[in-house]
């Protein structure tokens, strides 16, 4: 049977993300390996190329942000204070990027993150992202269709 040694769930922002945690704590429970769950800050309104005000979208954005973060930190603060081996980790950059040198450098062996298509604005925002990760990876992807 494979074991996973490190294990990375990747937030989205994304109303399903609790799902997605659960399933990264359960498989760290069942390997006993360390979970990392990482939040990666990107401000695509702030992105070359972008030459038209969005200012309610934005807003949007930001406060969807604020409410997932805080229910993702809850849950992982339980879960530290039932002694889990947890670290929350709020990285700012291009996500792709971001996660996959966080991969490289922490010697991840899996990663857990979202499958399907978010809501509209992280469909318009995020939308090529899982495949950009997926094709650069150098370690197993488990992709929850939540």
């Amino acid at each position: 049977m494979i074991g996973f040694k490190k294990i990375l769930v990747v937030s989205r922002s994304s109303q399903d993300c609790p799902k997605v945690l659960e399933t990264g704590i359960s498989l760290a429970k069942q390997y006993n390996a360390p979970l990392y769950v990482m939040h990666v800050v990107h401000d695509p309104f702030n992105t070359e190329g972008w030459n038209l005000p969005f200012p309610y979208l934005e807003q949007e954005y930001q406060e969807l942000v604020a409410k997932i973060r805080k229910q993702l930190s809850k849950r992982v603060k339980s879960e530290k204070e039932e002694g889990m081996n947890i670290t929350e980790l709020v990285e700012e950059g291009e996500p792709d990027k971001v996660v996959i040198n966080f991969v490289k450098k922490e010697k991840i062996d899996l990663i857990v993150m979202l499958a399907h298509e978010e809501g509209r604005i992280e469909h318009f925002l995020f939308g090529k992202t899982n495949d950009r990760i997926i094709r650069k990876i150098p370690t197993s992807i488990l992709l929850c269709k939540c």
